[in-house]
């Protein structure tokens, strides 16, 4: 959504299509992060967007062993926005998908799954979607791969994905809060155990956090004992916990991390986690998806105005994009090989501050560093593409 109204604005003949007849779907990558929340302020849509019901974390604290310390101050940034906003991802993409309608270039199809590539021989021309009236085919100078980590687009591409792995799965699932908790603790890790905690004004968003592949033996404990063991590493769910009745209100996230080397074919490009899926470490996957939009529209978007770009100017993006890509997943995997994989050991022993979250902690200005690298990014990206030209290609 944010890439076609980039280029819905630039005047390209754009189709989003969406395989869902809505957006209300539980999507849990409800983080915006000050990076994101600057892109919606240069397009002049920030206080629209901040109308929408939502919540702010500016502060974050980690709990270890019952010992907590603060690893990251956004205050401390310097960015416009100082905060990562809770949205409801539906929100995000109905707020895009309104906005976008003063643009006519941008058409979106709801209900319209993508299945297949259009080939003209080696290159791809479009695609084959589904839709209730039936199989259509939609030509396109250029077709973009925004479909996910399991992504339809990237399959039919032959594009080969490099599997870096992740030690943990996650169980997310929802607890009632009242009014009157408060709670600062962003994440907190206990020996056997890992918990992520989301303020979403009248409910607890909750990440428990397993080691890879053993759903089935926390179900087979019991949701009891689930229940007990979640209470155990966050008490105040004690009473909100009771809002998972079953293991129908618990979703299980097979966390992923994966690159591709090649983002591109000769008239196809695979953006977001198609071209690169991110761990939940840091919330970070939604906004690197957008900062691939928004460097996408800046490369590209003058380009299609005069027909589609050679692959080797669609390859572009991966070249600016992949270095931010790396050093965030090279960030993930230090914290889930140092410190998730070392929580989630058995047994009971106690468990230690680590010493880079000491030193943070004793030292405020890094508290900036670490917010900086989380919530703004590596390279962050601005919104320099073109408004208001005249269509004359199709992506």
């Amino acid at each position: 959504m944010m890439l076609g109204y980039l280029l819905g604005r630039a005047g390209i003949e754009t189709v989003v299509l969406e395989k869902h007849p809505d957006f209300f779907r539980d999507f849990r990558g409800d983080t915006v992060h000050p990076s994101t929340l600057q892109v919606m302020d240069e397009l002049g849509l920030i206080d629209g967007f901040l109308k929408l019901p939502h919540q702010q974390l500016q502060k974050m604290d980690g709990q270890f062993g019952g010992r907590s310390v603060r690893i990251a101050d956004l205050g401390r940034t310097g960015a416009k926005y100082p905060f990562i906003a809770f949205m409801p991802q539906w929100d995000f993409l109905n707020f895009l998908r309104e906005a976008g309608k003063r643009f006519p270039p941008l058409k979106v199809m709801m209900q319209a799954d993508a299945t297949d590539l259009i080939w003209s021989g080696d290159r791809v021309a479009g695609v084959i979607a589904d839709t209730p009236e039936g199989p259509v085919r939609i030509q396109a100078d250029l077709t973009i791969g925004c479909d996910g980590r399991h992504s339809t687009v990237r399959q039919c591409a032959g594009l080969k994905v490099e599997e870096i792995g992740a030690p943990m799965d996650v169980l997310w699932f929802r607890a009632g809060r009242r009014p009157d908790e408060i709670e600062n603790v962003f994440a907190r890790l206990e020996p056997g155990k890992m918990m992520v905690t989301f303020d979403r004004g009248t409910y607890w968003q909750c990440a428990y956090v397993i080691a890879k592949g053993q759903y089935d033996a926390v179900k087979a404990r019991g949701l009891d004992a689930f229940q007990s063991d979640v209470v155990a590493t966050a008490p105040m769910l004690r009473s909100g916990i009771a809002d998972v009745k079953s293991w129908d209100d618990v979703k299980l996230l097979t966390v992923a991390i994966n690159r591709m080397k090649r983002w591109t074919r000769p008239g196809l490009l695979c953006i977001g986690d198609a071209a690169h899926a991110m761990s939940p470490v840091g919330g970070v996957g939604v906004n690197l998806a957008v900062q691939d939009a928004v460097a996408t529209a800046n490369l590209l978007a003058a380009k299609l105005a005069k027909g589609c770009p050679d692959e080797n100017e669609l390859d572009a993006v991966r070249r600016r994009r992949e270095f931010p890509m790396r050093m965030t997943q090279a960030m993930q995997i230090v914290v889930q090989n140092n410190i998730i994989s070392v929580a989630l050991e058995p047994g009971d022993r106690p468990l230690r501050v680590p010493l880079f979250a000491r030193i943070v902690n004793a030292v405020p200005w890094l508290q900036g560093l670490t917010a900086r690298f989380l919530a703004i990014g590596v390279r962050s990206e601005h919104v320099r593409s073109p408004a208001a030209s005249t269509a004359s290609s199709r992506a």
